[in-house]
């Protein structure tokens, strides 16, 4: 196994030790979580750690597909799994997010509309032995993403200091580009999703 796919399997295996820090029932362990207060806002220090493991993540993710194509050393697992360990990484962040309340439901409602609509197109396409070309947009939506997600999990520093709740902006951008790059994959196939034979 290549380098660039070790960095993917890397990338899901971080998936379920975030998850698993930020539901692990502590109080009913009798387990005391230290928090720290950092320019008046609140962390804990799982929350610390689940973002660093997050930011992790996300460089391998910027890593592992630059460097397979730098280096020749695409594989067919790369193409497979590179595309769902983005995608698991930033829902499961988004849904721990809406179930907290941090971020309104129907952002992260849309994202996996959109996610799971331009897997079934290219499904649909690599069956017709066609590939469609994903739009530089879908790049943008998932850097929103990505950045929305840090500064949630940053309390919305260092915005907050200013009364701005970019937090939810940045969410809100992200799910607007969600929702553009995948009406754009949907428009870029529709001879394809329209065949009648």
């Amino acid at each position: 196994m290549n380098f660039p796919n070790k960095l993917t399997i890397v990338r899901m295996l971080i998936i379920p030790v975030i998850v698993i820090l930020a539901l692990f029932p502590y109080e009913q362990f009798g387990i005391e979580v230290l928090t720290f207060t950092w320019l008046s806002q609140e962390f804990s220090i799982v929350q610390i750690i689940n973002l660093l493991l997050f930011i992790a993540g996300s460089i391998t993710d910027f890593v592992d597909g630059n460097y397979a194509r730098k280096h020749n050393m695409i594989t067919t697992f790369g193409k497979f799994m590179d595309p769902i360990a983005d995608k698991l990484l930033v829902n499961t962040m988004f849904l721990l997010f809406a179930v907290n309340g941090q971020v309104p439901a129907i952002t992260f409602i849309i994202m996996l509309w959109r996610d799971t609509i331009v897997d079934g197109v290219r499904m649909l396409s690599s069956q017709k032995g066609v590939v469609v070309a994903a739009a530089n947009i879908g790049k943008f939506k998932t850097v929103a993403q990505m950045i929305a997600i840090i500064v949630i999990m940053l309390n919305n520093l260092p915005f907050e200091l200013v009364g701005i709740p970019m937090d939810q902006i940045l969410v809100w951008v992200a799910t607007i580009l969600s929702a553009i790059s995948g009406l754009s994959y949907v428009y870029n196939a529709k001879d394809i999703i329209l065949e009648s034979k």
